[in-house]
Order: C-alpha cells, then structure tokens, then sequence
C-alpha cells in the first residue's frame, strides 16, 4: 500500500525585527512553515533562542524555535527561500538589503508589509525593490487592510488584504497567513494600495494632531469623511483604475490608523499636537511613525500631480516648516466641508 509523502514547509524569510516583523512571524507560523528571521541585534537573536520571545517588541508572543531560525546575517536568511517578507521601516529598507543583489531575489516572491515610501526617492517599496532587484512585477505583493500587530499578538479577528497585479503568488502567501484569527484575501490594485497605506498614515498624524489641539470627535469624523476624497484623488491620479475605496484594504486600514490607541502616526501627532517638538515625540516613541516620512514623499510627488490636498499639506507644514499646529489647523478648518 502506498503512502502519502508529507508536503515540504514553506520556506520564508522575514526581514525585519520589530512588531510587525515579530506578529508575521506570528501568523506565518500558525501554518505549515521554515521561516528565516532576519534581526539586527544579536542580542535579542540569542534571547530568542533561549527564552522563544522577541525581548524588545510583542514580547508575550511566543516563538516557535523548531520553526523559526533567527539569523543577523541576511544573505543567509534569504537563501533557499521561497519568499521574502519586508518587514522593516521604509526609511531603512535600503541600508538594511544593502549586502544582497538581484542574484539573492532571483525566483522568489517579495511581499511588503512596509506601509511607507522610500524617502528622498519619493517611491512605493515594492517600486524599489522591483527595479534595483529586478523582480518581476508578478513577484512583487503587499500587505494592506487594518491589522494592528498589537491585536496579533492578543490573537483578536483581524483581515488582511494581499495585493498583487497576478493571484498565483498572492494566493499562496494567503494561504500561510489565514488561522482561526487571521482571514486574507486578494487584491490587484497593488500601487493603488499601497499609496493609499501612505496617505492613511499621513491623515493619522492629523488625527492625532487635531487630538492634541483638543478638537473633538465631531471635527475628526470631518477629518476622516475629507481624507478619504483627498486620499481619492490622489491615487485615480497618480494609478487610475477602478477600485472600491470602501473595501477593508483602503477605508478600513484609514479608520484603525486613525481612531486606534494602536496607532504610531496618530500618537507622533497627538504629542506635536500637544505641544512636543517632532524630534522629541519620536524619541518618547522610540518606533517609526511611517507618516513623517510618508508626508514629505508624497507632498514632493504632488508637485508633479498638483492635486489638491489641504490635509498633507497641512501635516507637511507642520511637521517640516514647522508652522504652528493651531495656525495650520485654523487654516485647515477653513478648507473643510
């Protein structure tokens, strides 16, 4: 009689030590998986190993050691993987892939968690890791949808959306990702989303600005309805297609960011709101806000679209001119409807 072989796990590396790198792993590992965890520090590589927790992010989160191999050499995590799941703040993307070439990303599918831009290129991350690896489009996906680490990590329902211009890869990415708690599902509009994750985080900064001011729910739930037409026009300019923006991906993903006490962007803007200096609100946090980044990235792109956008705008002025919040927001006010 013959006998079933057992399927091969899923061979994965994750790049990235922080909570969100520490939740996918997470997940990931609720299925039939390898996974290659890239970290930087050592140190919190050897207490994974000893104590099966990340020390320094989600520490209740168990790791499962048999299935996880931490590694602070990323050439070696990458090897003999089937996929590669960017884990790490925009801003540092570039330093962090620096030892690897297009040879280390050749036949493998690249997802991005990364709900940011490159900075001072002013473009979407699977656009850069597209083009300097040279993977094909049909290898390049993302992560979209509201899906806090924190809620990850107490096991809370959670949607994801993965985002890809082809389904073959996204569906089997998905497939590792769906649990009792976690339920994914597909999306081609990858640039569309991914611009939409950037600007979410850009209208959580004002949120959290309005918050710090002291503006009540009433004026943030105007906020909210005119991100949404800003976040809009922006995107049918910049990616025309058809999309539904009320879909968990975009409209979901905006109002966890902004209303969440999870949020990094709504908090970086309730501190400068209240009155901190940007620098010292993100030293307090001691996490990347995506927004400030995201911000300039996309204010520098609009000057090629010139599409109106009082909400960036005013997050841009705040942040990098350093024009009063109370001022700009007066202003702000003013322009909404």
């Amino acid at each position: 009689m013959a006998t079933s072989k057992t399927k091969s796990p899923s061979k994965i590396a994750v790049i990235g030590g922080g909570s969100w790198a520490t939740a996918v792993t997470k997940m990931l590992c609720e299925n039939h998986v390898q996974i290659n965890w890239w970290l930087r520090s050592q140190t919190d590589i050897e207490h994974i190993l000893k104590y099966k927790h990340n020390p320094s992010y989600l520490s209740s989160v168990p790791i499962d050691t048999e299935k996880v191999t931490p590694t602070s050499d990323i050439r070696e995590a990458v090897k003999d993987v089937e996929m590669i799941v960017l884990a790490v703040p925009a801003a540092f993307i570039a330093s962090a892939l620096r030892p690897l070439s297009a040879e280390d990303f050749e036949n493998k599918t690249v997802i991005s968690t990364i709900k940011g831009m490159i900075p001072n290129e002013n473009v979407l991350v699977t656009e850069y890791v597209g083009k300097k690896y040279k993977v094909p489009s049909d290898r390049l996906a993302a992560i979209a949808g509201p899906c806090h680490a924190e809620e990850v990590a107490l096991e809370k329902q959670s949607y994801l959306t993965i985002c890809c211009k082809t389904n073959t890869y996204a569906k089997q990415f998905a497939q590792l990702l769906n649990s009792r708690y976690i339920k994914a599902t597909l999306l081609a509009d990858l640039e569309g989303a991914e611009y939409c994750a950037v600007m979410k985080n850009v209208i959580a900064v004002a949120c959290g600005i309005s918050h710090g001011l002291n503006n009540g729910d009433n004026f943030q739930a105007v906020l909210v309805s005119n991100a949404l037409e800003e976040i809009k026009r922006f995107v049918d300019k910049v990616c025309p297609m058809e999309r539904n923006l009320y879909a968990s991906a975009y409209v979901g993903d905006l109002l966890v960011t902004t209303y969440s006490q999870f949020s990094r962007n709504r908090t970086l803007g309730s501190m400068v709101g209240r009155g901190y200096s940007v620098r010292t609100a993100q030293i307090e946090m001691r996490m990347i806000a995506e927004g400030y980044y995201g911000v300039k990235c996309i204010w520098e792109l609009n000057k090629k679209y010139k599409v109106d956008m009082p909400i960036t705008n005013a997050v841009y002025n705040i942040l990098y001119e350093k024009i009063s919040p109370i001022v700009e927001f007066q202003i702000l006010k003013d322009k909404m409807k």
